[in-house]
């Protein structure tokens, strides 16, 4: 808006050289085009000066780096930009100590999932990763290879598993962005007990982020969802004692918050009364 004031007040005073200027605005705006001139910040500039914009073509002209993902026979050789690797903290490391000797630019990553690893990649090169997230609804966009319902697992599995990786590779938004594909997946009973094993061995205590939604999802409804798989819920219990500790724990509260709402806000007919005993 600043530039099109200044360059109006110009074609104007060029067409009439003669006319009347008001000092108090004039000086201003004389002020404001000096200054926009000799480089300096406009007066209602935020944020001091701006990083020049990276272009994509540099972080395709970087270095190649060879991916080792898996090990074995299951091995498997994955290529990529090292600009683009770099945003990663992890991978920022692992680069520091490549040469410029002609060596292999080479980095080891024997114990992750193939396909995870495939979708840090389409993250780092696209800013998203398949499926996406359908705008302004809590859907994903459909995959014509897998069932509408998770009846397994793996597709709550697939999210878990870059939300993991991108935990390791120091990836907060791609972390961010997984854990809200998770909440978007339609499963059964056994998926979510599936899901639910896998976040109790792979993330840490204290990370709430994906625990707590798993223990307030049991909590809330493994009185309806036991039945369908009561054997895998007691196995998950005696396996992961946190897990049936989180989800009791979340009872019991409810149990507390329940019983100070009666007692704030008695319904009628809610009082106890003594166990009349019959002589009879």
């Amino acid at each position: 808006m600043a530039e099109e004031f200044n360059e109006d007040f110009a074609e104007e005073h060029q067409a009439n050289p003669g006319a009347d200027v008001e000092m108090a605005e004039g000086n201003g705006n004389e002020a404001e085009g000096s200054a926009a001139r000799n480089g300096g910040d406009l007066p209602f500039a935020e944020g001091g000066d701006i990083e020049p914009r990276t272009q994509f073509i540099s972080y395709l002209t970087s270095p190649v780096v060879t991916l080792l993902v898996g090990n074995g026979e299951s091995e498997t050789i994955l290529t990529a930009h090292q600009a683009l690797l770099t945003q990663s903290p992890f991978f920022a490391d692992a680069c520091a100590a490549f040469t410029d000797d002609g060596s292999p630019r080479q980095v080891e990553l024997p114990s992750e999932e193939l396909d995870a690893v495939g979708c840090f990649l389409e993250y780092l090169y696209t800013g998203d990763y398949f499926p996406r997230k359908l705008p302004g609804q809590r859907l994903l966009e459909p995959d014509p290879s897998l069932p509408a319902v998770d009846e397994t697992g793996e597709q709550l599995l697939k999210h878990a598993r870059v939300y993991t990786i991108a935990e390791k590779f120091g990836m907060d938004k791609l972390k961010s962005l997984a854990s809200s594909k998770i909440h978007c997946v339609n499963s059964t009973a056994k998926g979510e007990i599936t899901y639910a094993r896998y976040i109790y061995r792979y993330t840490s205590k204290d990370d709430t982020t994906v625990r707590a939604p798993v223990a307030n999802f049991w909590a809330t409804r493994s009185h309806t969802l036991r039945a369908e798989a009561e054997e895998e819920f007691r196995s998950l219990c005696l396996e992961f004692p946190q897990f049936g500790y989180d989800v009791l724990t979340r009872v019991l509260d409810e149990k507390l918050k329940r019983e100070r709402n009666e007692k704030l806000h008695p319904g009628p007919g809610s009082g106890r009364k003594r166990a009349r005993h019959s002589n009879v």
